[in-house]
């Protein structure tokens, strides 16, 4: 089962908010919120630029190997 916290709820003008937690931030500035039965969802929109989900990748620690990469034959065309 994953992690659970219990948060507190407060009013916004309005409208009910929840703080969340650090552990459980989301990353960008917008959010999807959906209800499944009781309960409720929140997913992290997907990013709108190929750009802007590039932004959202870990960096890569990975030494890669070199590859030979001659040039092509001549061909008789």
């Amino acid at each position: 089962m994953a992690a659970q916290r219990q948060v507190k709820l407060f009013r916004n003008g309005r409208n009910q908010a929840v703080r969340i937690p650090r552990e459980y931030e989301l990353p960008g500035t917008s959010a999807i919120m959906r209800r499944e039965g009781r309960r409720l969802i929140i997913e992290p929109t997907r990013p709108k630029t190929f750009s802007a989900w590039l932004k959202t990748l870990e960096p890569i620690e990975h030494e890669f190997p070199h590859i030979d990469d001659p040039p092509p034959e001549p061909v008789d065309l």
